[in-house]
């Protein structure tokens, strides 16, 4: 740090300061040294050559801090005072704007006489300052009548508070400012005082009926007639009544209403446009409105009154209206839950049909109607119902449920099984599906909807998800997994233990297909899967498993053997799957169904699937379209009987069409498959040839062979020949499902 050493009494010559400059030094002063930082110094030196500043001048010369408005309203005339409180800022006399557009009578400053300017409409007043000031103005106004209303305008000063109290004659309830809040309203001596807080410097229209000023030649009977609706909701330990009254004025007008209410209920709501305000005297109601020449009113009365839970009986009233020439109500009664309500008939309350109530009233409620009554209220008839309720447990309702589910495995000579499992779901809420795999196996892979989802692992189990951010679906879709289990190398001869995984969502029907090896023989010797080859061989036993295992039927011709088979759907339904040459699914086909002369059409999904509903019986040809493809058609008779179809689709552009014609109607061919296996028939002999049948692989097991060349993250050498076993079990839920296989090395 710079710093200078100097005297003071130079240092401050040379900087100039006016103010030392002027005070020479004493003669007993010596000079002494001082030592600043240079910054300090550079500091002092600004400081020195800065001017004097002068005093302050306020920005106005004075200001009025607030103001009250006391205003009295006799015949023709509202008549006031005026007292504000302010501050003069600066000295000598200053203006202050007190009014515009308004009639000053006297003004005065502390008992004296105050000097007022006028400018025009606005009045200002010359007030000594500094200092403190009260102003008093008396001022009046004429009063304005229009149809039913008086109306004067009240001036408001330019303060930073303004307060009012006005007097009107009669008890008005009615009293309406223009600008400004209603804080106070009181009724007292045949008059009305409200306090209102108002807008400073702005004028306010003060508004009033006059109908307690108008003359009236003789006093009318007031005649009203009343529709009260009525909805009683019954909840879980709470009665909850809501009431609908629509009041129309005969004759005369109508100040108050008296309602009557049922006894053991509390008020917790009174509403509507023409309500003032709202009194309860014990059983009884009384409600205040702003409008009584007004020919119509509406109230919204709500009551709660406490029962106990689940099943119970209550004698139970309900809201009427005093003093009315008539009066018809309806009663409309709903509940929370699932009830059972007896409500007979009583004191001249009429059940009707709920479709027979007041629009109205049925928009009022949000549940289940149980009853509803309608009545016409005479003198001497009190609304009322016994009501015996019995409430039922709710149960549980499942947020998810497979409608089916495939599984396919393929087993190797080493012992390892891979099984892929995918499951028709639907789904209202469920976020995860918890699978617990077989001891010893591993999660490969999990597809939702078709895209790539990654599971979670849990202390009791695999989560699964099935929902993910802005995937909501509201039908069906599909979820799939892949799971490796290792096991035990297969010997010459032994049994093995297949199981499917526990899932926590109930499965309608399980299908399972199991490939072994074709150096292997086997056989199901135990399990809770149905074994399908040993139902075929029981006539009529296919089709007790639910339709699943329904006779394959094919459609004959001379060229070409489509095979059409059943698949788990309704009577009427023709399902079908499109494929190249190479046996991929083709979307985006176009299938026409074309009987007797009408078409229908279909678009194939992603899975190459499509499906006609309610098809009836006749001559059916089913074209299929493709850019690229030739148009393949097919012809045969349908029976009526649920149906796939294999459409195969040649790549062509010609416009060239395959035509499959029909040459004799669908047959069954699992008679004929089970004709097939008795041995010696023709002889006579009868028994049934127990020798295991090889069962071609299904596409599944083709598609899951495929999936494991480089698609799925795991080297599985797969069998890529050998015999499929196919198993179904029927309504899984959250249980394994096993087989066991006895097998030999052929």
């Amino acid at each position: 740090m710079l710093a200078l050493r100097f005297s003071v009494v130079s240092a401050l010559v040379l900087a100039g300061a006016p103010s030392f400059a002027q005070a020479p030094p004493r003669p007993n002063d010596t000079p002494r040294a001082v030592t600043l930082p240079l910054a300090e110094y550079n500091r002092l030196i600004d400081l020195a050559a800065r001017p004097p500043q002068g005093p302050t001048t306020p920005p106005v010369g004075a200001v009025l801090a607030n103001a009250d408005l006391r205003i009295r309203v006799d015949r023709d005339t509202a008549r006031g005072v005026f007292t504000m409180t302010g501050d003069a800022l600066r000295p000598g006399i200053s203006r202050v704007g007190l009014l515009s557009g308004a009639t000053v009578t006297e003004a005065n400053a502390a008992g004296r006489p105050l000097p007022l300017v006028a400018d025009g409409t606005a009045h200002t007043a010359l007030v000594p300052g500094p200092g403190p000031f009260s102003l008093t103005l008396e001022w009046g106004a004429p009063l304005v009548y229009r149809p039913g209303r008086a109306t004067f305008v009240l001036p408001v000063p330019q303060a930073g508070t303004a307060r009012a109290t006005i007097d009107v004659p009669g008890e008005q309830a009615d009293v309406h400012l223009s600008a400004g809040l209603i804080t106070r309203r009181a009724i007292a001596g045949g008059r009305t005082v409200i306090e209102a807080t108002l807008d400073p410097g702005s004028s306010t229209d003060v508004s009033w009926s006059m109908r307690d000023s108008a003359p009236v030649a003789a006093a009318r009977e007031v005649r009203t007639v009343a529709d009260v609706l009525t909805l009683l909701t019954l909840g879980d330990s709470d009665l909850r009544m809501a009431a609908l009254i629509d009041l129309t004025v005969i004759q005369g007008q109508v100040r108050t209403v008296a309602v009557q209410l049922p006894p053991r209920y509390e008020l917790t709501g009174v509403s509507g446009s023409t309500v003032e305000t709202s009194e309860r005297r014990d059983d009884e109601l009384v409600v205040t409105l702003t409008e009584p020449s007004a020919r119509s009113h509406q109230l919204l009365i709500t009551l709660e009154r406490p029962h106990e839970g689940g099943s119970f009986a209550v004698d139970t009233g309900f809201i009427t209206v005093r003093d009315v020439q008539r009066e018809r109500g309806e009663i409309a009664i709903d509940g929370v839950g699932t009830l059972e309500l007896e409500a007979p008939e009583r004191n001249g309350m009429l059940r009707i049909d709920v479709r027979e109530l007041n629009p109205s009233l049925r928009a009022l409620s949000r549940l289940p109607m149980l009853s509803a009554f309608r009545y016409q209220r005479t003198a001497a008839m009190v609304p009322a119902l016994s009501l015996d309720v019995k409430r039922f447990a709710d149960v549980g309702v499942l947020a998810a449920v497979a409608d089916r589910a495939v599984a396919t495995t393929l087993v190797t000579s080493e012992g390892r099984a891979l099984t892929e499992v995918a499951l028709q779901i639907q789904n209202r809420a469920q976020p995860f599906l918890k699978v617990t795999l077989p001891a010893g196996a591993t999660m490969v892979s999990v597809d939702v909807a078709g895209e790539t989802a990654k599971p979670v692992l849990g202390a009791d189990g695999i989560r699964v998800p099935l929902l993910r951010p802005g995937f909501r679906p509201s039908g069906t879709y599909q979820v799939s997994f892949v799971y490796v289990h290792a096991g035990t190398p297969f010997a010459r001869k032994g049994e093995m233990q297949m199981m499917l995984p526990r899932m926590d969502i109930p499965v309608a029907i399980v299908r399972w297909e199991v490939f072994v090896p074709e150096r292997y023989k086997a056989r199901t010797v135990d399990g809770n899967a149905i074994d399908l080859a040993s139902v075929a061989d029981v006539p009529g036993a296919a089709a007790t498993v639910a339709g699943f295992n329904a006779p394959v039927a094919v459609v004959a011709s001379p060229s070409l053997a489509e095979t059409v088979q059943t698949a788990a759907t309704v009577p009427g339904q023709i399902r079908g799957l499109a494929r190249d040459a190479s046996g991929a699914v083709l979307p985006g086909v176009t299938v026409t169904l074309t009987r007797n002369g009408s078409t229908r059409t279909a678009v194939t999904d992603r899975a190459g699937m499509f499906v006609f509903d309610n098809v009836q019986p006749g001559d059916v040809t089913v074209d299929s379209r493709l850019a690229g493809f030739d148009t393949a058609r097919m012809t045969f008779v349908y029976h009526g009987q649920p149906l796939q179809l294999e459409l195969p689709m040649r790549v062509g552009g010609s416009g060239e069409t395959i035509t499959v014609t029909a040459a004799s109607p669908v047959v069954d061919v699992q008679s004929t498959a089970r004709a097939a296996t008795l041995s010696n028939e023709s002889a006579g002999v009868g028994r049934l040839d127990r020798t295991p049948q090889t069962v071609p692989p299904s596409q599944n097991v083709i598609n899951l062979q495929r999936r494991t060349s480089g698609v799925l993250p795991i080297r599985v050498d797969v069998p890529r020949a050998g015999t499929s076993h196919q198993f179904v079990k029927l309504l899984v839920v959250d249980e394994e499902t096993a087989v066991t296989l006895r097998y030999k090395r052929r």
